[in-house]
């Protein structure tokens, strides 16, 4: 799990240089490992990133679709946590 850390890393930091594709493809890496992923909390947050790669991009099917995914693994989250709210905020805009 901890060697996911730099590939997440460099996803953020492609999103903040607002470099959606090369973001997409790290957090992609991510989500192709799922085995690795599945009981790591960057795993959930990986789908949420890819939708915001995806919409840097414009590519609003591909970023609908990935916040969907993030939104259904947090079903049972607190609806009060900061990143679900901005989740659910920035999924709205795309509609």
């Amino acid at each position: 799990m901890a060697t996911m850390y730099p590939v997440y890393l460099r996803g953020q930091a492609y999103l903040a240089a607002a470099q959606g594709q090369l973001a997409a493809a790290e957090f992609q890496k991510m989500l192709n490992h799922r085995g690795l992923m599945s009981n790591f909390p960057l795993g959930a947050l990986a789908h949420l990133d890819l939708a915001r790669a995806y919409t840097l991009q414009g590519d609003t099917a591909r970023a609908r679709a990935s916040y969907q995914d993030f939104f259904t693994l947090w079903k049972d989250a607190d609806p009060d946590i900061p990143v679900l709210i901005a989740a659910k905020s920035e999924y709205a805009k795309l509609l």
